[in-house]
């Protein structure tokens, strides 16, 4: 029997190594900033002028790459936790990277606009979007370690915390309507949450050396065996 804060999770036998799915989902990540960064333009105006221009579209990008990179963090931590994934995580990791990879449309979205009202909100949307498709990914790990015997309390208070960050997701998404700016804002306050990976998305084992199938020989075996 589970606790009552704890759903069962259907047995799921692994079908993949963790390295594939990092080596994946790294590319992914690394070309959705790609795709970003090219939507920069020089401004037309020149010096100080220029730059006042471009200010706006300069901090929505980096609003934007924050989230991007803070997810890719936090990625590494998570999928660090196991050995193996099974096609629940491979699933649900797809359906991250799906999310994740909407957002530099929705970034160009709100450049285009200016940061208008339904600009932010659909904004906000998208982000609400892939909070949900991580979540989901770290509910297919929690399930994986539950399924092992590894699982821990300090993981049911990661998914505590990141539900709340979903609920100011949510917050903002009607405030965008009426302040667009401040709810950029309050979208970057969650940013700020997750920038230190905290314990239940930490690697379970940090220090686990990887086995060697040809150790080196130790200076003193080297010695002894010396003629």
């Amino acid at each position: 029997m589970y606790p009552a804060h704890e759903v069962a999770c259907p047995h799921v036998s692994a079908t993949a190594s963790t390295s594939r799915l990092e080596a994946f989902s790294d590319g992914v990540i690394a070309v959705i900033i790609t795709i970003m960064v090219l939507e920069l333009k020089v401004p037309h105006g020149n010096g100080l002028a220029g730059l006042r221009a471009i200010l706006p579209t300069l901090l929505v990008y980096l609003l934007s790459f924050a989230f991007t990179a803070i997810y890719w963090i936090n990625h590494h931590h998570l999928v660090s936790r196991i050995e193996e994934a099974d096609s629940r995580i491979l699933y649900a990791n797809l359906a991250f990277l799906f999310c994740l990879s909407l957002l530099p449309f929705f970034t160009s979205w709100v450049l285009e606009k200016h940061l208008d009202p339904f600009s932010v909100v659909l904004y906000a949307i998208s982000l609400l979007v892939t909070a949900s498709g991580f979540f989901l990914l770290r509910r297919a790990v929690d399930c994986h370690l539950r399924d092992q015997g590894r699982f821990k309390e300090e993981s049911a208070a990661e998914q505590r915390k990141h539900l709340a960050s979903l609920a100011i997701y949510l917050v903002a998404i009607p405030l965008a309507l009426l302040y667009p700016r401040f709810a950029l804002t309050v979208l970057a306050l969650v940013n700020v949450v997750w920038i230190i990976p905290t314990g239940a998305t930490k690697p379970l084992h940090p220090h686990r050396a990887r086995s060697d199938p040809h150790p080196a020989p130790s200076i003193a075996a080297t010695k002894s065996e010396s003629p």
